[in-house]
């Protein structure tokens, strides 16, 4: 029998996709000129990266349908921080960049059962 706590397969990749397709809107929006999507590499993959002005910003995106296992945004643990600044280098050297003005965002997705979803973008989050 089938576990009711459990989501379908598939199911948290095309929530995280949609997720990622909102804070993308949200981003550009706000101004922000996204210069990668899903960029990967060996150690991992970087959800959003982004100009904002003369700043490179490095986005996280975190997408949950509750708040049961709290904001979206407390997903980004200190390990993952720590990738996330290492996969930033890896980025950087890839695609030739110095940028003297780095930034790291969180971007929570949250999607209730009804009604729009509501972002909260976390800007300097680390």
């Amino acid at each position: 029998m089938p576990n009711p706590q459990k989501s379908p397969p598939g199911h948290r990749a095309a929530l995280g996709a949609y997720g990622e397709r909102v804070a993308v809107r949200a981003l550009t929006d706000a101004g922000l000129q996204v210069l990668d999507r899903n960029w990967r590499c060996r150690d991992g993959e970087l959800d959003v990266v982004a100009r904002d002005g003369e700043a490179l910003v490095f986005c996280e995106v975190k997408t949950r349908t509750g708040t049961g296992f709290g904001h979206p945004a407390e997903a980004v643990t200190a390990s993952k921080r720590r990738r996330l600044r290492s996969l930033a280098r890896a980025w950087l050297a890839a695609h030739d960049q110095h940028a003297p003005d780095l930034r790291f965002d969180v971007v929570g997705v949250h999607v209730p059962s009804s009604g729009p979803a509501r972002v909260t973008h976390l800007r300097n989050a680390f």
